[in-house]
């Protein structure tokens, strides 16, 4: 490898170490906690009601997005703060 492409490779280093501090500053900032296992398509609030130990609203949230009956939306819920890790 060339001097040139190493030196490249160092600076994307540097930068995306600079990246994540300030992802992680502004994440800490807004009290937000990044997960893997988190789905596109999840609703921040009902991770917020999960994070709170609050199941009752964050099924009422679920149910008011989807329009699905309490029992199917008390399990989406139950598999998605067990998929997160709350």
């Amino acid at each position: 490898m060339s001097s040139f492409e190493e030196q490249g490779i160092a600076a994307l280093k540097i930068r995306v170490s600079k990246l994540e501090a300030q992802v992680d500053f502004l994440c800490k900032h807004l009290g937000l906690t990044f997960s893997e296992n988190a789905y596109q398509t999840d609703d921040p609030r009902i991770i917020d009601a999960l994070r709170r130990n609050n199941m009752i609203e964050a099924i009422k949230l679920y149910r008011e997005q989807t329009g699905l009956g309490l029992k199917d939306a008390k399990d989406a819920v139950e598999e998605m703060k067990e998929r997160l890790g709350l």
